[in-house]
């Protein structure tokens, strides 16, 4: 809290999947439930459509063609559940808790009971359970953990590990919660460190928890098993500090600095520099905080910077190199080669991300905000959403990632993401400038909204709603304008755009083929004199070369 401009405290996620992702932006209302009433558990999947019934809100009604998903288990269920935003994972409820997810490597992993195994429950189940039923950090993370521990976890089987991370954020404390199945595969084994007032913390896909303090119950919350399981296991004597990560992680995953590489860049963000680019095993090698102070107070826009970095400025810059092309281009798509072996920089902005949101926890005005962005960060806009509205903007609620939609930001969005690669360091110029200025009126909007007397659900949700259209408007008209102006390598459609010198040199383009032979020496120039200096063209040897953007203009001075 103490880190942030306006004393609120932020938590912030990005959803970086594959194909097929789920990008929408549901609102799960309140609910009053019958005595010795049961809440299903559902498998979850995280491919469009994470869901489909009727017991989660009008946005997951099954459409034409779709059924109903089945149970896979129940728990017992309270007499009354808030309401809340959710994304792949719950995002923020009425009351302001917050959370963000980051999947990490774990040394113990198994599958859930429909699947063979024994585990009810995954991080996508208990984030919703925690934005249902509690209102503060602090007891978000002791529901999520016993209910664990009660009715095992799992992790949802991707290549990116079988433990979880969450930061769990309200108004007043935000904690990193840890968490990984045990070795029965009917429990779980967790861990939570409260990140310090004035502070900020980053997780990239693995545990960065270090040594606990288990008399400490303030700035730490854990289960038994953390002990037990590393005892039995002979990793830890009693006595002796135990360190989560060096025990429980098994360390980052694809490659090294896959996750190290995006801690130093977000400290870097923060302003935290004397930080080591390199190290041996991040594993064992605690070569980075748990968490840091930044030199100067964070913003909600200071965390959309952060997604959208990649490590311009830096030796491991991403817009750099024959890799980025000519305009720079940071993506990386996935390679399928298998004669070529090696691996891409991970950077923290990604072409995959199918979401990311910032949860501004505050108790002032219309309390928490929700600033969500749907596709990649780098060329999406983050717009607000309250705690205490009653609805998602409809242009966020539509998100078939294989029906192209003009009612939908996602599609919005991803089509920019696209578009902008014909010229991307210059097309990127004209989304930065449309960013800056929709996200400074989002903050402008918030401001506006928090005088409103007991924030009016209806009105705020007027008022995001409209919000929302106004981008919906912008950004679909925007790639039109980047196609206008860059189209075919002409700049408006005028004068060619070249390719920069050093790119040239890369694809070794002195080594083309050579000029035409000499003109015959009776041969008659191509134009007159006239004709030349209309062309602001100067005759070489008597004989005028005409290059495209010469040709062009020719060929409407004869009309």
């Amino acid at each position: 809290r103490g880190a942030t401009a306006d004393g609120s405290v932020l938590v912030t996620h990005s959803d970086d999947g594959e194909s097929n992702p789920d990008a929408r932006l549901c609102y799960i209302p309140a609910a009053d439930h019958a005595a010795g009433s049961r809440r299903p558990i559902y498998f979850d999947k995280e491919d469009y459509p994470r869901f489909v019934g009727h017991d989660r809100g009008s946005c997951y009604e099954p459409k034409p063609g779709q059924k109903p998903y089945q149970p896979i288990g129940w728990i017992d269920q309270v007499p009354h559940t808030y309401a809340y935003y959710e994304a792949t994972y719950g995002t923020m409820n009425e009351h302001g808790l917050g959370i963000g997810e980051s999947t990490c490597s774990g040394v113990f992993g198994t599958v859930d009971v429909s699947h063979g195994g024994k585990a009810l429950l995954s991080i996508d189940s208990l984030s919703r359970i925690a934005m249902e039923r509690e209102k503060t950090a602090r007891g978000a993370v002791a529901l999520m953990g016993s209910l664990a521990e009660a009715h095992g976890f799992y992790g949802v089987g991707s290549a990116e590990g079988s433990a979880e991370s969450l930061l769990v954020a309200d108004p007043a404390e935000v904690f990193i919660f840890h968490i990984l199945p045990d070795p029965s595969n009917a429990s779980a084994i967790w861990a939570a460190q409260r990140v310090p007032d004035g502070h900020v913390a980053v997780v990239a896909n693995m545990f960065v928890i270090r040594e606990i303090n288990f008399t400490d119950h303030v700035n730490f919350l854990h289960s038994d098993t953390v002990r037990s399981v590393a005892k039995a296991k002979g990793w830890w004597q009693e006595g002796q500090p135990l360190d989560f990560t060096k025990t429980f992680s098994d360390g980052e995953y694809e490659h090294k600095f896959y996750s190290g590489r995006r801690v130093w860049g977000a400290y870097r963000k923060f302003g935290i520099v004397d930080l080591p680019e390199n190290y041996t095993d991040l594993r064992l090698d605690a070569v980075y905080p748990v968490t840091a102070k930044p030199p100067t107070k964070v913003g909600v826009r200071d965390m959309f910077a952060v997604h959208r970095d990649f490590y311009e400025g830096t030796r491991f810059d991403m817009t750099k190199g024959l890799a980025a092309g000519p305009w720079g281009d940071p993506d990386r798509w996935a390679t399928t080669s298998r004669e070529v072996k090696g691996n891409w920089e991970r950077s923290i902005g990604l072409y995959r991300t199918s979401s990311a949101h910032v949860v501004q926890a505050r108790s002032v005005g219309q309390g928490s905000v929700l600033w969500f962005g749907p596709h990649a960060s780098a060329t999406t806009v983050f717009c607000p959403v309250s705690a205490a509205a009653t609805a998602v903007p409809t242009p966020y609620v539509e998100a078939d990632p294989n029906t192209l939609s003009r009612q939908s930001l996602f599609w919005a969005h991803k089509y920019l993401a696209n578009v902008a690669k014909i010229k991307y360091s210059y097309a990127m110029q004209e989304v930065r400038a449309a960013q800056a200025v929709f996200e400074a009126a989002g903050e402008a909007l918030v401001r506006s909204l928090d005088v409103i007397p007991g924030g009016h659900p209806l009105a705020l949700n007027a008022a995001y709603e409209q919000h929302a259209r106004d981008a919906l408007r912008l950004f679909w008209a925007l790639p039109d304008r980047i196609v206008e102006k860059y189209a075919d390598g002409w700049l408006n459609d005028q004068g060619p755009m070249g390719y920069p010198d050093w790119w040239l040199q890369a694809v070794n383009y002195q080594d083309g083929p050579p000029p035409p032979p000499p003109p015959h020496p009776r041969a008659k120039p191509l134009v007159d004199a006239g004709q030349s200096e209309r062309l602001d063209h100067v005759p070489a040897a008597g004989v005028a070369v005409c290059d495209d953007s010469a040709t062009q203009r020719c060929v409407g001075a004869c009309q």
